[in-house]
């Protein structure tokens, strides 16, 4: 039986591929909260809260998969960087106009009046104001950025790895590292007003 109390993240991880599953559920349990503290601060277009923690706990069953303990970085870490990952991807995606007819649906069946008096039935009025809501959101976030700072934060937004990153930019992992921490800094001030 494993005691996953007393183990750590990666101890976790390798007892997973094992075939312990009852330590998938206990790695879980450590990271629920942090999923939803994380999708609570972040919005996605006609979806909710939930869908965006379902988005971080597939992001949270990709780092559990693809964790490797020679790569020399702690597997929350890796984690936090997954669900992060998953989560802005689908904002990405739920932004992007090839989505516009799935986001702006109206149905059409016996039960429209139902639908449109609760909160989950939008009009497509409302979504547009949702929409415009977050592309003045966007415009706040990319403000106060330098261009660098956009730079990375594109990449990052991209899924791209902080080595990628750097190469890319010809920085260090480092450097890299240190502009998301102020590109987050920067994003809680403007999410806090």
């Amino acid at each position: 039986m494993c005691k996953f109390k007393e183990l750590t993240d990666e101890e976790l991880v390798e007892k997973i591929r094992e075939g312990e599953t009852i330590c998938m559920d206990a790695l879980i349990e450590r990271y629920k909260r942090q999923v939803r503290n994380q999708a609570r601060a972040l919005y996605l277009i006609g979806g909710d809260s939930d869908d965006l923690i379902q988005e971080g706990m597939l992001g949270l069953f990709k780092a559990i998969r693809d964790y490797r303990p020679e790569k020399e970085v702690s597997f929350e870490a890796f984690a936090k960087l997954c669900i992060s990952r998953q989560m802005y991807s689908a904002i990405q995606a739920a932004g992007r106009q090839k989505h516009a007819p799935l986001n702006t649906y109206v149905e059409l069946s016996d039960q429209l009046d139902a639908q449109e008096d609760s909160p989950q039935g939008k009009s497509p009025e409302e979504l547009l104001i949702d929409r415009e809501n977050i592309e003045g959101l966007q415009e706040e976030i990319w403000k106060p950025l330098s261009a660098m700072e956009k730079k990375i934060l594109h990449f990052y937004l991209e899924g791209e790895s902080y080595t990628e990153i750097a190469s890319r930019l010809n920085k260090t992992p480092k450097s890299i590292d240190n502009a998301l921490q102020r590109i987050r800094r920067k994003l809680k001030k403007i999410l806090t007003k």
